[in-house]
Parts: C-alpha cells; structure tokens; sequence
C-alpha cells in the first residue's frame, strides 16, 4: 500500500504520520508553516519538556521564584514588628493584645505546614506553591486594608493558612530542580541565606516602610513580590510528580494547630497574670490533651502529616531538634531588642530597622560562605562553629543595661548572631535533605519550616512569659530585669542546640568542582 502523504507549504509531498512528530514542531511560533498543522503543533507541545528546558537555561530564575516565595513568607514572620506600635494605636490593640500580630500568623504557619506538604505531593509541588502565593497575596491586600483588630487578624491567619501552603513547596523544588552535589549547594547556600536572614531583613524592611509610609505598607509590599513570582514560577518552574492515594490527615492538622495554639495561649495568659490563673491551666490541659491525640492519630492514619520514619535518621532526627531551638531563642531576641530600641534609645521605626543590618548582613555572608566551608571541613565543623557565635552572642546580649547605648550594648552581640546563625542553617538543610526519597522531600522539608515557625512562635510566648514573670516581682527597673531572664533563656535555647549538634555524625565530605 502507498504510504499517505501530505503537500508543504511549498508544494512538495511528504510522508504523513497518524501520529504527529515533535521534530515537524516549528522552534518559532512565527515559522511559516501550512494552516491545517496548525493545531498539530499546539497539541504535540510537550510543556513539561519545554519548561525544563527553559528552567536549565535560565537556572536563576527558577532559584528567584523559589527563594522570593520563601523570602516573602519568612519575611512577614517579623516585618509587622517595628510596625506594631502604629498598627496597636490605629486599631486599638491593647500591649498584650498586639502579640498577637505575630502569633496568629505564626500558629497558622507552623501548624498547617504539614497538611500545605501533603496537598503539595497530591497535586503537584509547583502548582501548590503558586496557590499559595496568590493566596498570600489577596491576603496581603486585605490586612493592608483593615480598619479594625479583628479583620487584621483574620488576614494575618490567611496569610500563614497561605504561606504553609507555598512554603513546603520551596526547599523540594531546589531538591527537584537542583542536582544533588556542587549544584544543589549553591542553591542551597541562597535559600538557607535568605531563610536566616528573612526575619532580621523582615525588620528592616519594616522600619523602612512604616517611616516613610504607614504601617500598611508592610502588608502591602508583598503584591509585587506575589505578582512577580506567579508570573516566574509557571513559566519557568517545574512540575514535580504527583503521588495520587490516600486521604488529607484533616483531624491530625487540627489536633495539632489547636493544640499548639492552646499552648501557646496559655503561656501568654501566665505573662499577663500568673501561673494559677485558671484560663492558662485550662490552656496547659487542653494542649496536652489535643497533641496527645495529634500524636495517637499520626500512628494511625494511612497518610500522616508527620512521616515518622523520617525520625528514623539520627542525623536528620538532631538536625530537627536543632531547627526547633535555635529560631526559639532568636525570636526572642528580636522581639525584646525592638522594645529596647524603641523604649530606650528612642529610635524611629527606620532607625530600629536599620540598627539589624548587620546582622542580616552578616548572616548572608556566613550562608554564602557556608557551601565552601562544608566542602572543606564537613557540615558538622561548620554548624559546630557557627552555634558556639550565636551563644557568644546571645550571652553577651543578657549584660545589656539601661544606659548603654546601640553600639556599646547590641552591635557586637547583633553581629555575633548573625554570622553564627549564617553558619548553622544551611549545615542543617544538608543533614535534613540527604538520603530523602524524591516522594518524602516535600515532607521533610515541611518538617523543618514546621520546627522553625512552631520553635520559634512556641519560644517567644514562653520567653514572653518570663519576661511577664520577672518584670512583675523585680524592683528595679522591670524591663530591663524581664529582657534580661528572657534572653538568659534564649542563651539556655542555643546552648542545648549546640550540645545536640555534637552527637551529630559527620556526613562524607562533597567533593568541591
């Protein structure tokens, strides 16, 4: 039988296939080509490979969409701190009320990361990062738009539903996109850079734009950022396998937010009381009860939010805890060195932003030092010496008096933290990410973003609560006497993490191209 054949543009015959080819695809949509291919050519596109290809080309972008996704959702962890003053004048927050800014997004962040990490491996890590970065970004509009305490809030919780819908999505992504080895490394240098230093540039940032803008502008400057990254990740992300089966965990979701957020509850009551209030007790019971039942379902359920066998690797397992501790002191540190700028020194909102400058911009250059160091002496120097800084630091920071001034009293200790901070995050993304099966990596990485929002919220309401504690039975000067246990306590925080990091193993050392 003669083979079918078809005329080109030009007249000539040719073969025709029943199954259209991927070669007969112009490479330019301008091509000349005959009006019946057309629709051929649309249909035998084959957008996965031509995303890959695009993402190879242009492997900075896909690190920006990646890294700004987690920029943004760390940074407002803490943006709204130097803005509080405002936003509890405009809205009619009371002292104790306005921690709640932070905590709410917070709880919202590290509670639903989990289930944000289950959605992300049913249907697709990409698509679940930009769900959750459109969502962030309506949130963002309309916390920038609230007249009143109770609609700000609502947001706020919003924008960490949203945030731990994007965020698990972020350190897979670099697994997926990046190869394992010199490549993966420095992707991972930047991300764990821009993870540390999130929350220091948070607190620029928020100076910057509540001096010469209004408070709003903190919620507001994420819709570029958002727009930007929508329009980035399709095009230039991929997609990651999809693992169909299985039920959301929805009880175990709840059991653990509300039992987290129980407890931290009633460690703010006991700041603004004391420990015999009964609300707090009945706090402290219903979180036991609720993470008790969180923890029976996990063992239960066929497809738990917490994979425990990732817990199986004595590495990654101290690699955890370390993530759960050491955001726990630095919160602290940042929530009182705020006061103290603003209370004590008198510093405008953009002069309180800019006085953490240097630890962010410490923090970058340990990070991004920090992939040459692992190469040279093992992730486990490099994390051994970074956290022996941070406490430096942070004890240093307990001295801190009435009368002492920016550079005397918290520059030293601000730049100590900072490049101590620098080199213990990205050693510990290496511990956490190793030997992970590509099925697991979404978990594993919502795991550790779930360590460091639930280490660091959990952190500052008990450190919150020492404060409370101190400052109400001290006849001195109460702030400075609550400041100072509470970063005593930070400094307990990272000592306990320091001593963890040395039962770590050392991983073989990557070979430097």
């Amino acid at each position: 039988m003669p083979t079918p054949t078809t005329r080109d543009s030009d007249g000539s015959p040719r073969p025709r296939s029943s199954t259209p080819s991927a070669s007969a695809v112009p490479a330019d949509p301008a091509t000349p080509a005959a009006a019946p291919a057309a629709p051929a050519t649309s249909a035998t596109r084959l957008p996965g490979a031509d995303r890959s290809a695009r993402g190879r080309a242009h492997p900075y972008l896909v690190l920006g969409a990646i890294v700004g996704t987690q920029l943004m959702i760390l940074l407002d962890a803490t943006v709204v701190n130097v803005a509080l003053p405002g936003i509890g004048s405009h809205l009619g927050f009371s002292a104790t009320g306005m921690s709640w800014v932070l905590n709410v997004y917070t709880l919202a962040f590290g509670g639903l990361l989990l289930l944000g990490s289950r959605i992300g491996d049913l249907v697709g890590r990409r698509t679940a990062m930009v769900w959750g970065v459109g969502a962030f970004t309506v949130a963002s509009i309309a916390g920038g738009l609230a007249n009143d305490a109770t609609t700000l809030l609502v947001a706020r919780g919003l924008q960490g539903a949203a945030a731990a819908l994007a965020a698990p999505s972020t350190l897979a992504l670099i697994a997926t996109s990046f190869a394992e080895g010199t490549e993966r490394n420095r992707a991972l240098s930047v991300f764990s850079a821009v993870s540390g230093a999130g929350s220091a540039i948070g607190l620029t940032a928020g100076g910057i734009l509540t001096d010469l803008g209004t408070w709003r502008w903190v919620f507001f400057v994420n819709v570029p950022v958002g727009a930007a990254i929508l329009l980035l990740a399709p095009r230039f992300v991929t997609e990651t396998e999809r693992h169909r089966g299985g039920r959301f965990d929805v009880a175990g979701a709840l059991t653990g937010t509300l039992g987290m957020a129980t407890l931290v509850y009633g460690f703010i009551r006991v700041g603004e009381s004391r420990w015999s209030d009964g609300r707090a007790i009945t706090s402290f019971v219903a979180a036991v009860a609720l993470l008790g039942a969180f923890l029976v379902n996990e063992t239960r359920v066929e497809r738990p939010l917490v994979v425990l066998r990732l817990f199986a690797d004595r590495n990654r397992a101290i690699a955890y805890g370390v993530m759960l501790l050491v955001p726990a002191g630095m919160f602290g540190v940042f929530y009182f060195t705020t006061q103290y700028l603003q209370t004590y020194l008198h510093f405008s909102p953009l002069r309180t932003g800019f006085a953490f400058l240097p630890l962010a911009g410490l923090l970058f250059v340990a990070a991004r030092l920090a992939p040459r160091m692992i190469g040279r002496f093992g992730a486990k120097t490099v994390v051994a010496l970074g956290l022996p800084l941070n406490l430096a630091g942070t004890v240093w920071i307990t001295q801190l008096s009435s009368s002492d001034g920016y550079a005397a009293g918290l520059l030293g200790p601000l730049m100590l933290i900072g490049f101590g901070v620098g080199w213990t995050m990205m050693p510990l993304n290496t511990f956490i990410l190793s030997g992970v099966q590509p099925k697991e990596a979404g978990s594993a990485s919502g795991l550790l973003q779930t360590m460091q929002q639930v280490g660091g919220s959990l952190g500052l309401s008990v450190l919150v609560t020492v404060f409370g504690t101190v400052s109400r039975h001290t006849h001195g000067d109460a702030f400075i006497s609550g400041a100072t246990a509470a970063f005593t306590l930070a400094a307990v925080f990272v000592a306990a993490a320091l001593v963890m990091v040395l039962l770590l193993k050392a991983p073989p050392k990557p070979r430097l191209r």
